[in-house]
């Protein structure tokens, strides 16, 4: 992977592609008015929203390919990597470009909210899909800051005015990462049959003899999801975290095993532990009792 363009401040996408530029740590761009640009491939070291009609085929979007061809938005946060590799090709998009540095927002209510907006860390199938009020919504906010940014550079309030239109827009990628979550949630059963199927898999073939245990980001990957979205659908849907789950599966496993007639030591190794030790303190912890407790209340009973 060849990177073209490394956009370290927030106005390197816009002079490459002939953009305008207003500000010092701000960039807005509208792609109607800009015309063909050519694809590349992007490291993004600011933080960034692309919203588009549509979005080329075979585009890199963190760790995978995103093939939605329809009216969604990315976002990115410092580090990450987005676009598509240069082809030699140009082409007319639709839509806003919305980049700004860390700068801007140092000490502001945005900085403070960061964390809470989970979508500037979400890789390929989590790219939000907008429907068309959304979209319409996002698409009147950023032509209100592009207006600020191009005629009030010199007024009282500029800059407060302008983070308070990021912070606006942010919390409304927000809600709508929410609606997505929601609805997502709501056929978290299909995630959670998944889920166990991807553990039970694990195990049938043998994966733990050579990785250990299971763990979150391996499922999330074979469930084709970042283990931030994988974690909020399953919290969402359980009211407990993927990595519980996988503790209380790998519990009930060693309790069968042991049932069976398998030693502690032939228990802990055939479900991936290292050392047998490990095993007893993470099956005391989720049952209260070591496995030989276990093991002799059931007999007693």
């Amino acid at each position: 992977m060849t990177i073209d363009l490394y956009i370290n401040a927030a106005n390197d996408y816009a002079h490459d592609i002939g953009a305008p530029v207003f500000h010092p740590h701000v960039s807005v761009i509208h792609y109607d008015e800009v015309g063909e640009i050519r694809h590349t491939l992007n490291r993004i070291n600011c933080y960034g929203i692309f919203l588009q009609q549509e979005f080329p085929e075979g585009l890199t979007y963190g760790v995978g390919t995103y093939h939605e061809g329809d009216g969604s938005l990315m976002a990115y946060s410092p580090g990450q990597i987005g676009g598509k590799q240069d082809d030699g090709t140009r082409r007319q998009y639709h839509g806003w470009v919305l980049l700004f540095d860390s700068e801007l927002i140092q000490g502001s209510a945005i900085e403070q909210k960061l964390d809470k907006y989970q979508f500037f860390s979400y890789h390929s199938n989590e790219a939000l899909i907008l429907t068309p009020d959304e979209k319409d919504m996002l698409y009147q906010l950023m032509a209100n800051l592009y207006r600020e940014l191009e005629t009030q550079s010199q007024s009282p309030g500029h800059n407060d005015i302008i983070r308070s239109y990021i912070l606006l827009i942010l919390d409304y990628c927000n809600r709508f990462y929410l609606r997505q979550l929601k609805e997502m949630t709501a056929g978290g059963s299909d995630i959670l049959s998944r889920f166990q199927q991807v553990l039970a898999d694990y195990y049938a073939h043998g994966m733990q003899n050579s990785h250990g245990l299971p763990c979150v980001k391996y499922c999330a990957g074979e469930l084709c999801l970042s283990p931030g979205y994988f974690g909020d659908i399953i919290r969402n849907a359980l009211g407990e975290s993927p990595k519980d789950y996988i503790r209380h599966f790998v519990v009930m496993r060693a309790k069968n095993l042991i049932l069976s007639g398998k030693t502690i030591v032939q228990t802990a190794e055939e479900l991936g532990f290292e050392y047998p030790q490990h095993f007893t303190r993470m099956f005391k912890n989720s049952t209260g009792q070591t496995p030989r407790q276990f093991l002799e209340n059931m007999h007693t009973k």
